[in-house]
Formats: C-alpha cells, structure tokens, sequence
C-alpha cells in the first residue's frame, strides 16, 4: 500500500516537476508522470501542468486538494503494471463521488517513466544546459526533441528553460526581490559588486561580487532570464544597464522614480545606445500596486516578470461559454 500524501501539500509548490524526475534519476527508480491534458470549464490549472509520483518522490498539483489522492492511487497502480492511463474528472468521469469545486472537467495522462529511459535524460539534458524541448509519448513510445512531433494518441508538451532572475542590489528592497524570486522558482542570483565575501543568508540563491558584465557573462543570458537593477546609485544603475540591455535577457527593469530616468539613460544614449535599446526598461520597476516596502516592491517586481510571461487578451464585457482546451493532445 502506498503513503499517504502529506497532510500538508507542499509538494504542490513545485510548479516545475523537472527537480523531481532528476531526483527519481539519480536514485535510478521508475516515476508515474502525470500530465494534465484538457481543461473545460475554468479549472485552476493550466493544460500542461504535471505531476510526478515515485518512492518517496511526490511534486506538482493539478486542483488544490479535489483529485490530487486518486490520481496518487492510479499513479502507483501504472508503476506497478506500466501500464498508461486517461484520468477524466468531472463531466463524464467514472468516478462521479470525485467533484471538483470549481465545476471544471479535466483529463489527466498518466505514464510510467523508467529511470534509463532516454527521453528522460534528454529532457534533464535540456534543462542544465537551457535548451527548450519537447516532450511527446502516448505511454509507450516517447520522444524528447524541440521539433518532436506528436502523432495519434500521443501527449505533447513544451518545456521552456527554468526562468532565471539577477538583481543587482545591496539594500532591503533587493534583497527581498531576490527572496521572493527564489521563493517563486526562479533561479536567481543577487550581484553586489565588491560586496561582502559572505553571501547572503538566503537558501537557494546564487552570489557574485564582480561587476556587472563580467557577472552577467558569467551566468549567462537568454529569452528567459530577468534582471532587476535595483541598487539605489545612480554609477551603478548606469553600469548594470550598460550589461543588461544589449544581452539576450527578456526583462530589465530599473527601481527608481520615473523623472530620474533620463538622468540615468543619458549616458548609454550619449554612447550611442539606439533608442529601442533604451526603451527595453522597464521603469519604474514592478507593477503599480502603491506599496513601496521592501516586500511590497518584491511582490510587484516578480508580479510583472510573471504577468509577461503569461499575457492575458482582455476579457469581453459579457463572459463567453466556456471552450474545451485540447491543445496539447494528438
């Protein structure tokens, strides 16, 4: 018989269930991977999320509590027989006893993923090395390549490098950007350039004490990596912007009032930094939410690296019938 979840499900804060399939890996046990496929009628996860059973190994959430215990039970049952599951809850499920508060109907695919597999190692493969790739398998045959293709029957999912977070800084203020990034799952380094040699007492984030450029060519910039200049001197703002906005990164943001802006872009512009260059800056940073307290900047910092990266169309006046949502289902 298998364990219990925990009766604190803090397993569910893992939205990024790749830690957990490296563990399973390293320990070279078999995983149940369980992926949401079709979403109908607002449910609180996204068509894609996933989560992963094994010995010990639990992460992910799919309804906050609704489904999360039968689908450990038909995920152990599939690492037993190996055999591929279609879970359906709500409308038309088998199990009318297991409602979900919101109304919703989902489907869940669940397959068992041995250790050795090789899609597996790709998958982790392109995670360290921050690659995007694609996973595609119907729980029997599977393939893990960025031009996968899904056929009949087959589950397809997208996965994007982990977001990465810098934050040039010395203060309260940056320190609880840095903390709540690594609190949000981003990777996140702080960068306080001839700061102390000690690094600060946050579990789970990266330090560096050179200066701008050689820090962010040391941990690299892509598509998926934000950086946050929040040091509250003018030199220093104007040599962190000078690194971060000809990088690949998809966000720079600048803490500071709006009027002092041009005083710190004038520099880059009189070096002949094109205007669409400078106009990359987000500033000032963060949502406006009115709070200007260490963690209530943090909360608008993080609140608009994440609002970038799912844009939402505006709703219509009157609410649409809900559509079913099979995007990732062959």
């Amino acid at each position: 018989m298998r364990d219990s979840l925990p009766e604190w499900p803090l397993f569910g804060l893992a939205d990024d269930v790749r830690p957990a399939l490296a563990q399973a890996r390293q320990r070279k046990i078999p995983v149940a991977l369980a992926t949401l496929v079709a979403v109908e009628g607002g449910g609180p996860r996204p068509v894609g999320t996933q989560m992963v059973f094994a010995d010990g190994i639990v992460a992910g959430y799919f309804s906050g509590g609704c489904v999360e215990s039968d689908v450990a039970d038909h995920a152990f049952a599939c690492l037993e027989d190996g055999e591929p599951r279609r879970l359906v809850y709500g409308e038309g499920s088998p199990w009318p006893d297991i409602t979900l508060l919101c109304g919703a109907r989902i489907e869940i695919f669940v397959e068992r993923v041995e250790a050795g597999d090789p899609a597996l190692a790709e998958l982790l493969a392109a995670m360290v090395e921050r690659r995007p790739t694609t996973w595609v398998s119907d729980g029997r045959r599977r393939v893990c390549a960025l031009d996968a293709q899904a056929w009949e029957g087959a589950v397809s999912r997208l996965h994007d490098p982990v977001p990465r977070l810098v934050v040039f800084g010395s203060d309260p203020t940056a320190l609880a950007i840095a903390q709540l990034g690594v609190l949000s799952g981003l990777e996140t380094t702080f960068v306080r350039s001839k700061g102390p040699e000690a690094p600060p007492p946050i579990p789970g984030l990266g330090y560096r004490r050179d200066d701008p450029q050689a820090a962010l060519d040391a941990i690299g910039c892509d598509a998926w990596t934000s950086i946050a200049v929040a040091t509250h001197n003018i030199d220093t703002d104007r040599e962190a912007l000078a690194a971060a906005l000809p990088s690949a990164a998809g966000y720079v943001g600048l803490l500071g009032a709006r009027k002092r802006l041009a005083e710190r872009l004038a520099p880059l512009r009189a070096a002949g930094v094109p205007e669409q260059v400078l106009a990359r800056v987000h500033a000032p940073i963060g949502l406006d939410i009115g709070g200007k307290a260490p963690w209530e900047v943090a909360v608008s910092v993080i609140g608009e690296i994440v609002s970038l990266r799912h844009p939402r169309t505006p709703e219509p006046a009157r609410e649409a019938p809900s559509k079913r949502d099979r995007a990732t289902v062959s």
